[in-house]
């Protein structure tokens, strides 16, 4: 039987001492190259899922495992995020102050990559997105679509294992919405990644190998 790629086991989460409770009891195991969707209404804790399976949050209780090592303790945490896992976001996140060419490198600073070999890498990824003719331009001169596809090329500038995307056709129009799930899904289907998006589009569920719904923090039968 395969391992999981990504595993939840137990997982709670709360806030503002307990008050707030995000996660309750969570289970969840994703093979690689998987594509699961996760949808829920606004407030049922699937971003918060999102941000414990891509380390950027940890669980009050309950473990986060990759490839069966918890997250934090066994996996350290900077290295997964900068190496294992590729992020992607409703606003995009790019530096207004950088170029594309130049947003997409930033993942490879923090490792060995020389920069001739950065620059390479991040103008074939612009390249891949359809990007060739628009590297030197700043995210205020790019349209929605296109600053969604440089953050595409920026979460794989490390070759990451894993891609997670929170509600990545949030800010997009209906055209726009079904090039980047094409490219998406190409990705994921060309590199054999594992692929988890948060969305609240139940047409982009049905894409999904599975359809994971989520209510009150908890995964719904």
């Amino acid at each position: 039987m395969t391992s999981p790629a990504l595993e939840l086991r137990g997982v709670h989460k709360s806030y503002d001492e307990g008050r707030i409770e995000a996660l309750r009891g969570v289970d969840i195991a994703i093979t690689p190259g998987e594509f699961v969707a996760i949808t829920g209404p606004s407030g049922s804790g699937k971003s918060t899922l999102l941000h414990m399976l891509g380390g950027l949050d940890s669980p009050t209780s309950g473990e986060v495992l990759f490839k069966n090592a918890a997250l934090g303790t066994s996996v350290d945490l900077d290295t997964y995020r900068s190496q294992d896992v590729g992020f992607i976001f409703q606003a995009f996140h790019l530096l207004p102050t950088l170029c594309a060419i130049d947003n997409v490198q930033l993942p490879m600073i923090s490792t060995n990559c020389k920069r001739n070999d950065r620059l390479a890498r991040a103008k074939n990824l612009l390249e891949e997105m359809g990007l060739s003719q628009r590297m030197m331009h700043y995210p205020n001169q790019l349209s929605a679509g296109e600053r969604q596809r440089v953050a595409i090329a920026r979460a794989l500038a490390n070759d990451p294992e894993i891609l997670l995307a929170d509600e990545p056709t949030g800010n997009l129009d209906s055209v726009n919405s079904a090039h980047i799930m094409e490219i998406l899904i190409g990705i994921q289907k060309k590199r054999g990644m594992t692929l988890v998006i948060v969305t609240h589009e139940l047409e982009i569920a049905h894409m999904a190998n599975r359809h994971i719904r989520f209510r009150d923090g908890r995964v719904e039968a």
